[in-house]
């Protein structure tokens, strides 16, 4: 039946793609061939995601999830029409050192920072979900626009792997 209003509580098919995730992208992330997780192409022309190589994709999955959305949910949800902050996620690659990140211990910590997330998610009021507040790029939004906005980030990057994929198999034709 189709409704003239939106419900204000999260679907269960964006929680599920949320729950899903971490597995997804360990997936995608070892389907890349060992010698290409530092790899960058030649040209970065029609990536989904950043231009970033596969160990630093992770690193900024994992660091959008506890520095970026467990802030912005937090803030959206204690203070008044918070402004939220966009990350500068080339330069935390710079500063964090991405290149040399030890890939279990950043799979670790995105699951766990992922998983306080679901909770949070998983335990919102109707009215919770409709808070508001400005994202810088976004505009305005609700507590249920950003897990939206989110479980979108999240597909970003499954896809900025497979692109990688794609440009690594493409590398190897003999012109």
């Amino acid at each position: 039946m189709l409704r003239g209003v939106i419900e204000h509580d999260m679907n269960q098919s964006t929680l599920n793609a949320l729950m899903s995730f971490p597995q997804q992208l360990e997936y995608f992330y070892e389907a890349i061939p060992a010698g290409y997780k530092h790899w960058a192409p030649l040209s970065w022309d029609g990536i989904p995601s950043e231009n970033f190589t596969a160990i630093e994709q992770i690193c900024h999955v994992r660091d959008v999830e506890l520095d970026g959305y467990h802030v912005r949910f937090q803030r959206a949800l204690h203070e008044t029409n918070p402004t939220l902050e966009s990350l500068e996620g080339y330069i935390l690659a710079r500063k964090r050192d991405y290149a040399n990140a030890n890939v279990a211990d950043v799979f670790a910590a995105f699951r766990n920072g992922r998983n306080k997330t679901i909770e949070l998610l998983s335990e919102l009021t109707p009215e919770q979900y409709k808070r508001t507040a400005m994202f810088e790029g976004y505009g305005l939004l609700t507590v249920q626009s950003l897990a939206h906005y989110l479980c979108s980030h999240d597909q970003q990057h499954l896809a900025g792997l497979q692109w990688l994929l794609g440009k690594i198999e493409a590398s190897h034709i003999q012109s």
